[in-house]
């Protein structure tokens, strides 16, 4: 199954390698040029648990390049979905399939605007990756893989390319509610994400002192209470889930947290201010996670 990869950073990177070590035909798709030209050259540069090893692939800039796929994965940041996804659109053919993993709520809706939707693969994954420099990428922990068809019916589609993944040593699971799967990772980002990128720490020092434990608690039950409004069928000790999560995944800087760190724009609209909007739809407020919104919106727009 040749498979292109659009969004070629820290996930990316990482799926890509993963996908290519199992012999798959992958090729990365970035408009980080330096990335590019240091994958062609060299391989990408992988460091786990204390191991590097050279993995190699091939990268484009130009989506038109690489030519047509079976399996197009978007790892763009959010803010790209809609561009990722006509680029997606260039490369598929009529049995091309297109999977977000991305965080947040909403990019399978914009994706499913221009991908037929009956071709479209959502999902989460609690793998965790970090970019070290162009060509370079430390894989910072494993976890779950959830994938499903977002237009719900037969799940046979996805489940092609979870055996994909799980040969590549990416264990895949397949479920029939894939909404309550983005839900529940959701909920995890809500308490996790802002609150790093705003402070500065690492996943587990949330748990360090109670008024970090007790925010994040709160804008968790607060989101979940938007999406049981929704009819979504969440995990009911939702924020004590996410404290372990924190716990475990100690040591690892959040995904908005390193993109504060880059000064780059951050995914905070699909993620706690997501929460926002679906709590005005469903006749709710959400105070907690529209003041973390607020917060972190108004950080990235003074970045030095």
């Amino acid at each position: 199954m040749k498979t292109a990869v659009v969004g070629a950073g820290a996930m990316g990177s990482l799926f890509g390698a993963l996908l290519a070590e199992a012999g798959v035909d992958v090729r990365l798709i970035d408009i980080w040029e330096e990335h590019v030209v240091a994958v062609n050259q060299n391989g990408l540069t992988v460091e786990s648990e204390g191991h590097v090893r050279q993995v190699r692939m091939k990268a484009a800039v130009a989506p038109e390049s690489t030519g047509p796929a079976d399996l197009i994965i978007l790892f763009v940041k959010s803010a790209q979905t809609e561009t990722a996804a006509y680029t997606a659109a260039g490369l598929a053919g009529p049995d091309s399939l297109v999977l977000t993993l991305q965080n947040g709520l909403g990019n399978a809706d914009t994706i499913s605007e221009i991908i037929d939707p009956q071709r479209v693969v959502a999902g989460t994954t609690a793998h965790g990756a970090t970019i070290l420099g162009p060509g370079k990428v430390r894989h910072a922990g494993r976890g779950a893989t959830v994938i499903g068809m977002w237009a719900g019916g037969d799940n046979a589609p996805a489940r092609q390319i979870a055996d994909l993944f799980t040969a590549a040593g990416i264990a895949t699971e397949i479920s029939d509610d894939i909404l309550q799967v983005v839900w529940q990772k959701l909920l995890v980002n809500v308490g996790i994400n802002a609150i790093t990128a705003l402070t500065g720490i690492k996943n587990g020092r949330i748990l360090d002192l109670e008024v970090s434990r007790n925010l994040s608690v709160a804008a968790v039950e607060e989101a979940a209470a938007v999406a049981r409004a929704l009819g979504v069928d969440v995990r009911p000790d939702a924020a004590t889930h996410v404290l372990q999560i924190a716990e475990a995944t100690g040591s690892n800087r959040s995904s908005m947290g390193q993109d504060v760190d880059a000064r780059r724009q951050t995914e905070i609209d699909v993620i706690n201010g997501v929460v926002v909007r679906e709590a005005r739809k469903a006749g709710l407020k959400a105070p907690v996670n529209q003041t973390l919104t607020a917060l972190v919106e108004t950080l990235q727009a003074n970045y030095r």
